[in-house]
């Protein structure tokens, strides 16, 4: 028996594609569910041992392939119309049937968390859209999160097709849904969505290698990062450095703070939502505990309920009544926690937040709702709350960067994308940038980049390229001023001299306080729209007015625009907002302005001989008030 195995294991040391890795295998796209191209050559592909004959039954004919040396097959099918369900086989020493295919318009959705963010995440403003999800023929492939800085994945990690019912709507990215079912409406063939996103990731991470050539520096980070030895000896030494576990009061002592029986002694009083650095706590970062008791009706007892606390700086723990409820490890998520049943009581209730900040102002930010409720009942949480700080973060050095191998060139694609490749697209929708508004002047390059190297990594030379513009975030300054924000939308609007690309202007969408507006919807939208202009050949306006020149007549700047559509306008009918001006010393001042025709003329008494303009040049411009009467907004922009 002994010899026997030792026999069958040299058999399969030498035939490597004996046993189960001798079977067909398909790309993890390939399954059931998914949505193929119309109108377009049609690559199926996928993996056997050497030489293996795979035959193909598809629409009532037999397509064959043979697998190379390396284990590999593919075989292309004719174009065809819209239409399905279809079904197809694929048979070498196995079978495999794949069922329920559709054959619409794909359309490969990327980018970082604002293509990320699911409609599960915005189920409060999306209730009804959630409620009401009835569309079979939409469907979304939402790819696992995978890195590689060696080279290429050949197959996902994992991942399904998935149709817009009901509850399955959850997980679709709501860009991308709103996008779809707004195509969807108009055209009424399937849409399938193929989800590859990651939040905080920047745009170098989701480029191949082939896309660096014309970029030396990111070449050499490239190499030294297929040098695994190397990678692991950055992140050792960063991880030997890392700062000394501090020791939080609120955990160390006899009684936990956030246990009921904990007799709270020194507390001051501190009002929710707001920063503790505005209230008290001088440019401390470290962890501060709130604590409150709240009244709660016996309707409420025992019931299941939601806690919402808007965003918090940076990370946070929740407890009611001594069980934690809820916790979020970085700042930006609007905190929206389940409450099980049994834990609320009717009358006094303990509620304890743990929060930890790490650097800036510290605590909730303003203007979110921050509530409890169940299905009949709601309390306010707003007001004052009592706190004491557990811990005070020495200020030291940080410690140097590690290779984090989701921010690294090529990571992402190599992970998520090039596994992709073969598959047919009828265009791709990118919402990216807020991870390189750090390095904005390099995006005019990237970008165009990226476009450029996906194409070409597809085999679709022309294909349809739709990208959203950042939009307006952080504190509003009523004084023109830089802003690195700024710098990057205009990287953004300069990779439109690509061909068949688009952008969408979204300066009017985001909220100052939170990276991730919940407007997603506007945004898909206007995506769609710029589609139905872009990709399916329709005469309408999909842009805002885009600058293009100047004139100067004395004292007057008069600046044309494209994109004008049927005139520009105010959309609140206010006077022009936003315009700064300045002569050769480039010393801005806020500006006149107002609409003559297709132009807008702007001036200032400050400014006698003006050289320059600057529209909502700005993280959060206050009143960007400049469109089209198609109701699209203008892009900001500066003339120097």
């Amino acid at each position: 028996m002994k010899n026997l195995q030792t026999l069958l294991l040299l058999v399969l040391m030498v035939c490597p594609f004996a046993g189960s890795i001798a079977q067909v295998r398909l790309p993890q796209i390939i399954s059931d569910g998914m949505v193929l191209q119309r109108d377009s050559k049609l690559n199926i592909w996928g993996w056997a041992s050497t030489g293996e004959h795979v035959v193909i039954t598809w629409n009532g004919k037999r397509y064959r392939a043979n697998a190379s040396a390396e284990g590999k097959w593919k075989t292309e099918f004719p174009a065809m119309k819209a239409g399905g369900p279809y079904s197809m086989k694929i048979e070498g020493k196995n079978k495999i049937v794949i069922n329920d295919i559709l054959i619409g318009d794909v359309w490969f959705c990327a980018g970082q968390s604002n293509m990320v963010h699911q409609m599960n995440i915005h189920d409060v403003t999306y209730a009804n859209d959630i409620a009401s999800a009835n569309y079979p023929e939409i469907r979304q492939f939402l790819v696992p999160n995978s890195t590689n800085l060696q080279g290429p994945n050949e197959n996902l990690e994992g991942g399904t097709w998935n149709s817009a019912v009901a509850e399955n709507v959850r997980p679709f990215s709501a860009v991308a849904f709103f996008f779809a079912r707004k195509l969807y409406e108009k055209y009424h063939i399937p849409i399938g969505l193929i989800n590859a996103s990651v939040g905080g990731t920047p745009i170098e991470a989701w480029t191949s290698e082939a896309g660096f050539k014309e970029f030396p520096a990111i070449m050499e980070t490239i190499t030294m990062n297929k040098d695994t030895a190397y990678v692991n000896g950055i992140n050792k030494k960063v991880t030997g450095e890392s700062r000394a576990q501090s020791v939080d009061k609120g955990l160390s002592g006899p009684v936990p703070w956030y246990l009921e029986d904990f007799i709270p002694k020194e507390w001051r009083t501190i009002n929710i939502p707001g920063y503790w650095e505005n209230q008290g706590i001088a440019e401390m970062n470290g962890v501060v505990w709130y604590r409150k008791e709240i009244e709660l009706p016996s309707s409420m007892a025992g019931k299941t309920a939601k806690v919402f606390l808007g965003r918090i700086v940076d990370a946070d723990v929740m407890y009611i009544n001594g069980k934690e409820v809820g916790n979020t490890t970085y700042q930006y998520p609007q905190r929206r926690y389940q409450v099980p049943a049994n834990i609320l009581k009717a009358g006094k209730n303990i509620f304890v937040v743990k929060v930890t900040n790490f650097s800036g102002k510290g605590g909730f930010v303003p203007d979110k709702p921050y509530c409890i409720f169940t299905d009949r009942d709601t309390i306010d949480l707003k007001g004052y709350w009592h706190y004491k700080v557990g811990d005070v973060f020495i200020p030291k050095p940080p410690p140097p960067a590690g290779i984090r191998a989701q921010n690294q060139p090529t990571s992402l694609y190599n992970g998520m994308v090039a596994p992709l490749t073969n598959y047919r697209v009828k265009g791709f929708l990118w919402y990216q940038g807020e991870s390189n508004t750090g390095r904005p002047e390099e995006y005019a390059a990237l970008l165009p980049d990226l476009i450029n190297d996906w194409r070409h990594q597809f085999g679709q030379a022309n294909a349809p390229f739709i990208y959203a513009q950042l939009p307006n975030f952080m504190e509003v300054n009523y004084l023109p001023s830089e802003s690195n924000w700024a710098v990057l939308r205009e990287a953004q609007t300069k990779a439109l001299v690509v061909p068949n690309t688009a952008m969408t202007v979204n300066i009017d969408l985001g909220e100052w306080n939170d990276i991730h507006p919940d407007n997603k919807k506007d945004v898909g939208e206007r995506m769609a729209l710029a589609a139905r202009g872009l990709a399916y050949g329709e005469n309408v306006v999909f842009s805002g007015p885009l600058y293009q020149s100047h004139s100067i007549d004395g004292n007057k700047m008069i600046l044309s625009f494209s994109n004008t559509g049927s005139g520009l306008v105010t959309n609140d009918g206010e006077e022009l907002g936003e315009f700064a001006i300045a002569g050769e010393d480039k010393k801005f001042v806020w500006a006149h302005a107002r609409v003559e025709g297709d132009s807008v003329v702007v001036w200032s008494d400050d400014v006698p001989e003006p050289r320059y303009v600057r529209y909502a040049w700005a993280d959060n411009p206050g009143n960007p008030n400049l469109y089209n009467r198609q109701g699209l907004p203008a892009s900001p922009f500066r003339t120097d």
